[in-house]
Order: structure tokens, then C-alpha cells, then sequence
């Protein structure tokens, strides 16, 4: 089966609760489509098992992104005890306002080479995927594509252009595709449906639930 899900946020807990609940098995595929980290105590740990499971496929979001950015940072900043600069500190500061502090909290744990394998996973992940499940063509993305053409390649799209405009669930974005996407969670705080796009964001940061989707079966489960 083939299974998709958002905005894990560290909350690696009610990621196994969900895995356990779909009995997820090697046969099977996920697509987790971004912000991995943030909010959630444990960021390092969910990095730590996805980073070994061959069938499941990570995407950026803007969390991800920003804190592959400022770990990079950090980790050059303890290897050389040089002192950091005034933009990188603001930088800094605001992300750990906004979400990153567990996260920073959790890497400074971490030894050398734990600390290189975490950097070298947020910054190897996708900015989309695409599957194929009875027939019917899935892209998925983190939050949408900012001024989508048709006739473009998504290769030619910028990562901010992936985390800047968020879909509208009452425009369809694509004729030939329903596009699953995270990032905004939902008002109802389940899995949601617009034209032609699935919205997969619970909320889970905000204590709300982690939600996932079968693509073959249409099935929810939530943890």
C-alpha cells in the first residue's frame, strides 16, 4: 500500500502509534511530506529512524529547510568556536522562537557524527514526488507551488517557490494530477479535500493529530 502523511514536527511517538496502526511493512510505501522538525520534542529521534527505511520518501518543508540552515551553522560554530554573525544570530533567534528550539535542543545532544548524519539527511531531501496508484497520478508537496505554469518542469522551481503559497483547496492546480500536500493545518483538524488536492495537515504541532491516508483504499488513520 501506499500511504502519505504531513507535519510530523518531532512528535515521533504518534508517528510509530500510526505506522503500528497501519501495520506498515516493507512491502509497503510512505511519502512524509515535510516539517519533520520543530515543536515536537523528538525531532532527532524521527530523523535517526527515517533515515533508514528504504521505502519511505521524505519531501522539504520550510521547517526542514531553515533548519538544515541554521544546524549547518550551529554544528560549524561548535567545530570552530568561531563567533557567529549578526544576521545568522537573528536568524537564529527567530526560528528558535518559532518552533526550532526543541530541535536545536535535541541536536546539541547528538555527537559528531550523529550530528553530520542529521545534516546530511534535511539537506538531501526532495522538494516533490510523484506516484502513480491505480492508474491515477499523485504530486505531492509541502505546501504548494508558487506561480504554477503547466508547460514547467517542477525541476525549475526554486525551494521557496514550494513553501511560499500554500493551495487553495478551491482552485484546482493541476488538470492531470491531484496534488497532496501538508503545511496549513485544517480547520476540522482531519485529513481534507479540495479540488483536485488532499490536505493532509492535523495540526499535530498545535496538539491536535497526526493524520495519514492510504492512496489506494482512500482510508484515514490518525494517531
Amino acid at each position: 500500500m501506499t500511504y502519505v502523511i504531513a507535519n510530523i514536527h518531532g512528535n515521533y511517538q504518534k508517528f510509530k502509534d500510526l505506522l503500528a496502526e497501519i501495520s506498515f511493512g516493507e512491502q509497503d510505501l510512505l511519502y512524509v511530506l515535510g516539517d519533520l522538525v520543530d515543536y515536537g520534542e523528538e525531532s532527532m529521534e524521527l530523523i535517526a529512524d527515517l533515515s533508514i527505511r528504504l521505502n519511505v520518501y521524505s519531501i522539504a518543508g520550510e521547517h526542514d529547510f531553515l533548519a538544515a540552515r541554521m544546524l549547518k551553522g550551529f554544528d560549524r560554530m561548535l567545530k570552530s568556536g568561531a563567533t557567529p554573525d549578526a544576521e545568522y544570530i537573528a536568524e537564529m533567534t527567530q526560528w528558535v522562537q518559532e518552533g526550532g528550539q526543541a530541535t536545536l535542543d535535541a541536536f546539541r545532544t547528538l555527537d559528531e557524527d550523529q550530528r553530520e548524519g542529521v545534516l546530511e539527511y534535511l539537506e538531501e531531501l526532495t522538494l516533490f514526488e510523484e506516484a502513480e496508484v491505480k492508474g491515477k497520478r499523485y504530486v505531492l508537496l509541502h505546501a504548494g507551488i508558487a506561480d504554477y505554469d503547466p508547460d514547467a518542469d517542477l525541476e525549475d522551481y526554486l525551494p521557496e517557490d514550494f513553501f511560499s503559497e500554500p493551495l487553495d483547496p478551491a482552485v484546482r492546480l493541476m488538470e492531470d494530477a491531484t496534488v497532496v500536500v501538508g503545511h496549513t493545518p485544517t480547520p476540522s483538524g482531519k485529513i481534507e479535500y479540495g479540488e483536485g488536492s488532499i490536505f493532509l495537515d492535523c495540526g499535530v504541532a498545535n496538539g491536535g493529530r497526526l493524520g495519514c491516508l492510504c492512496l489506494e483504499t482512500g482510508k484515514e488513520y490518525y494517531a
